[in-house]
């Protein structure tokens, strides 16, 4: 399919390869519009449906992963246009959906909904120039994309706290060390080792690797005695599996196992 704010492409070798979805408006920042947007869930849903694709990652450019939302297009909006419109609630939230792993291999600037995006994303790998932040507030909002929610369960509530209030950026390294991203790595090296990433877990059973993600969100969303019971359940589920039994037997058997994804 033909996109106007994405570049997409397919990487990898193996029997699951991997989707690279790249932000492509590289005079605004890569600034989220609608149509970025939009054109971001229509091709992560597309990967997620291709049987071939095990895992995806959204990227940006070296100055930026997205500098934000696209202020321009909304600056004139009245509560009542931004209601109907459903800004942001209508296309952001596609990201969710997905139940293959995303990762994040952010450069430059992820601010704002930039963050968000990542935030939503789940694992961050951050290049060593990358900068993260929510300055919603020095344009007097507040962020839209789950900021101030997302922030504090990955940093903490007062380190989120100081960014969320003062608009202040984090650098990689801080960022690293406050958990909001996986580990830092040198700018040059980002897509070779987001892709390396990738291939490791193309490389597992895919039911296993979809159900850890969904297992891990649920962590967020619900009490530690039902996550458990959760994750217990679909921990029995493997077992009707043709990749636990090929898991198990080549573990017994000394091998590496040859995992069909069924």
């Amino acid at each position: 399919m033909a996109y106007e704010c994405i570049l997409t492409d397919v990487r990898g070798d193996g029997p699951l390869k991997t989707g690279v979805i790249t932000l492509n408006r590289p005079k605004q920042m890569n600034a989220l519009n609608d149509q970025l947007m939009d054109e971001l869930g229509e091709a992560l849903m597309a990967f997620d449906r291709d049987s071939s694709i095990g895992s995806i990652i959204v990227t940006g450019s070296e100055k930026a992963f997205a500098a934000g939302a696209d202020i321009s297009a909304m600056a004139d909006y009245d509560h009542m246009e931004a209601f109907h419109r459903q800004h942001i609630s209508r296309n952001w939230e596609t990201i969710r959906q997905v139940r293959k792993p995303v990762i994040a291999a952010v450069a430059g600037f992820a601010l704002g909904g930039g963050c968000e995006v990542a935030m939503m994303c789940d694992v961050v790998l951050a290049a060593d120039n990358a900068r993260f932040g929510q300055p919603e507030i020095k344009i007097g909002i507040v962020p839209g994309a789950g900021g101030t929610q997302r922030l504090p369960r990955a940093i903490g509530k007062s380190k989120a706290m100081e960014l969320l209030l003062t608009g202040k950026f984090m650098t990689a390294e801080d960022a690293e060390r406050a958990g909001l991203v996986s580990r830092v790595i040198p700018l040059a090296n980002l897509m070779e080792e987001a892709l390396a990433l990738c291939a490791q877990i193309n490389a597992q059973s895919q039911p296993s690797v979809m159900m850890i993600k969904e297992l891990v969100n649920e962590s967020f969303e619900s009490g530690l005695s039902t996550g458990v019971r959760y994750e217990r359940r679909l921990f029995h589920s493997l077992f009707g599996t043709q990749d636990q039994r090929e898991g198990m037997g080549a573990f017994v058997q000394k091998r590496a196992p040859e995992f069909k994804h069924r």
